[in-house]
């Protein structure tokens, strides 16, 4: 990346809509720390002796026990930790990016899909195939643990970018106590579309005036989780995807004989909008329809707090959520049993949407080797293990299928832990949220126009009418935004 690329970036229409214009940074240097290595904790060895300090974008205090870890191993490697904080990943990139174009570099970054292909398009990120191709031995266990959807929705034209670490499908999240006392039965894997208006239907409760004061169903106005898995359920997207050529290296490295790993590219390409495809204007229809009836609230910015509290007061049936809510609901106080999860409906099919994230190495960071060798520790079983993340409490979905047990969920709940994991195992078409390199401008349209239909203000037709025709512009302003250069 030229020296040029910062005042480049500072110039393109990347910051949200939300006026997220600087970083909000808090930087803490990491003391040395001598715990015992646990089993296969020595998988991580720094590149040389000499001192090396990593700067690394983390939540500290879920971070720091797999950095005691490594520095037990490696006392030569010190940290500094960068936490960067938004309502959501498109905020968070927004911040990252002005920090880069502060000129304040990183060696490690922390991405989920929504900025994973932006990074990468901007040669912000640095590919990681040949420390992969090298390490592959170390490697081939990780691999083997994480579903190659996963793995593909970290690639781009080819690449692969990041190790994903979590991930969160949507699934539906609902409150048993309110599915009982409406009389209605739990949902089931194969329930559909009409099963699920009609338990919405159920379960809301109106006053004498026609208020309501328990809603059937809610839903929070952003790109993962919104109103995204009523498109894929019917069958649609935001924009046209194909995969990408390429990643053969990979798959035939570490996937030969995993069937769900058959015919899979170098990763996900989306290629232009397709906002009021009618499939997508019938979900928005949809979701209007719920509110005109009021079975949903209105509709709230970001991440979803007023919903927690709906839903743990009981005051909310359903919402969909992924494996974060299970420990965030118990963390607000819901105890095993008051909660339960399942796949979304079936509508004309029932293909989930997911996001997932990991680290990835700035490409003009000084320390690219190091960094490399700690993100590899990273995403060992034991470093996964004892971060924050999951312990003591799952606030997220882990990326390896053996970490996702009965006795991971015995405390928390739910007790249909197994669909998290099944919604990738067994719906093999399901794939990430559209996120191209232009994902954070495409995001704002995206809530922008969804707002304006869901106040009224605009016929879902219509919204997506200048939601489309404001993608095109988008697309036309960033061409070959997946043409390559040397």
């Amino acid at each position: 990346m030229s020296t040029q690329q910062p005042n480049r970036l500072s110039r393109r229409d990347f910051l949200r809509w939300s006026g997220a214009t600087a970083a909000v940074l808090a930087v803490a240097a990491c003391a040395p720390s001598t715990p015992a290595p646990q089993s296969g904790a020595d998988a991580g060895a720094a590149p040389s002796a000499e001192k090396i300090v990593l700067r690394m974008q983390v939540n500290p205090e879920q971070e720091k026990p797999v950095v005691d870890m490594y520095r037990a191993i490696n006392p030569n490697v010190d940290f500094e930790f960068v936490s960067v904080t938004g309502i959501d990943h498109e905020e968070v990139a927004a911040k990252i990016l002005t920090l880069v174009a502060s000129g304040q570099a990183l060696d490690l970054g922390y991405a989920a899909t929504e900025a994973t292909q932006l990074y990468a398009g901007q040669k912000l990120a640095a590919p990681i195939d040949e420390w992969v191709k090298r390490d592959a031995a170390e490697l081939q266990e990780y691999f083997a643990d994480v579903h190659p959807s996963l793995i593909q929705a970290m690639m781009w034209e080819g690449s692969l970018y990041q190790l994903p670490i979590d991930f969160n499908a949507a699934n539906m999240y609902y409150n048993v106590a309110v599915l009982q006392e409406a009389g209605v039965e739990a949902p089931k894997t194969d329930w559909t579309k009409d099963d699920f208006y009609n338990i919405a239907k159920a379960a809301t409760k109106k006053n004498a005036s026609g208020a309501t004061e328990t809603y059937g169903y809610a839903w929070t106005n952003r790109l993962w989780g919104g109103w995204m898995p009523w498109i894929f359920v019917n069958d649609s997207n935001l924009l046209v995807e194909e995969e990408a050529p390429g990643g053969e290296w990979l798959w035939g490295q570490f996937y030969a004989d995993d069937p769900a790993a058959q015919g899979r590219g170098g990763g996900w390409r989306w290629t232009a909008p397709k906002a009021n495809d009618p499939a997508n204007v019938e979900a928005l229809e949809f979701l209007v329809q719920l509110h005109e009836e009021g079975i949903t609230p209105a509709i709230e910015l970001g991440g979803g707090d007023t919903l927690q509290g709906f839903f743990t007061t009981g005051k909310l049936a359903m919402t969909p959520a992924g494996g974060f809510w299970a420990g965030g609901l118990n963390n607000a106080g819901m105890p095993n049993g008051s909660f339960d999860v399942q796949l979304m409906p079936k509508w004309k099919n029932q293909r989930h949407q997911f996001g997932t994230a990991g680290q990835w190495i700035f490409a003009d960071g000084k320390n690219k080797d190091a960094a490399w060798d700690y993100m590899k520790f990273r995403i060992s079983k034991d470093a996964m293990m004892a971060n924050g993340m999951f312990n003591p409490v799952t606030l997220t979905t882990p990326t390896r299928r053996s970490m996702l047990t009965a006795e991971r969920f015995a405390e928390t709940g739910p007790a249909n832990w197994q669909v998290f994991y099944a919604t990738l195992d067994d719906h093999p078409d399901t794939a990430p949220i559209p996120a191209p390199p232009v994902s954070n401008p495409m995001t704002a349209t995206f809530v922008a126009y969804t707002s304006r239909a869901m106040n009224g203000e605009m016929t879902p037709q219509a919204a997506l009418d200048g939601m489309q025709k404001d993608l095109e512009d988008l697309y036309a302003r960033t061409p070959n935004m997946y043409t390559r250069s040397s």
